[in-house]
C-alpha cells in the first residue's frame, strides 16, 4: 500500500516535472529576453490546457485506455524532449528511465 502511493506520488512529482522541463527549454532557446520569457511563460500554459483537457484526474475529455498511453507518452516525451533540447541529455534520459519505471508500476498495479 505504501509503495503504491509513493509510485503516484511519483506520478505528481513527474507531471509537474514536464512543467519545469519545458520553462527551461522555453528559456534555453530564446536569444533575447523577451522572447525566453514568453516561451518561457507561454509553453507550460499550452502543457497545462493539455493536461487539464484530457490528463487530470477532473478532466473535461478524460483519456482514457490507448489514449491515455499515447498522451502520457506525448506528455512524459515532451519533458524529456524539452530537457535534452536545453542542453540536460542525461537528465532527460533520467526523467525518461523514471517514468517508464513510474508507468509499468503503475500497469501492473492497476492504479
Amino acid at each position: 500500500m505504501f509503495l503504491k502511493s509513493l509510485n503516484m506520488l511519483l506520478m505528481f512529482v513527474l507531471e509537474l516535472a514536464v512543467y519545469v522541463a519545458v520553462v527551461l527549454w522555453g528559456v534555453a532557446v530564446g536569444d533575447r529576453w523577451p522572447v525566453e520569457v514568453a516561451l518561457g511563460v507561454g509553453a507550460p500554459v499550452v502543457m497545462m490546457t493539455a493536461w487539464a483537457l484530457f490528463g487530470a484526474p477532473r478532466a473535461a475529455h478524460p483519456a482514457r485506455g490507448g489514449r491515455r498511453v499515447v498522451l502520457e507518452v506525448l506528455w512524459f516525451g515532451a519533458g524529456a524532449a524539452a530537457l535534452a533540447a536545453s542542453g540536460r541529455p542525461r537528465r532527460a534520459v533520467a526523467f525518461g528511465c523514471v517514468y517508464l519505471v513510474n508507468a509499468v508500476l503503475r500497469r501492473l498495479w492497476k492504479q
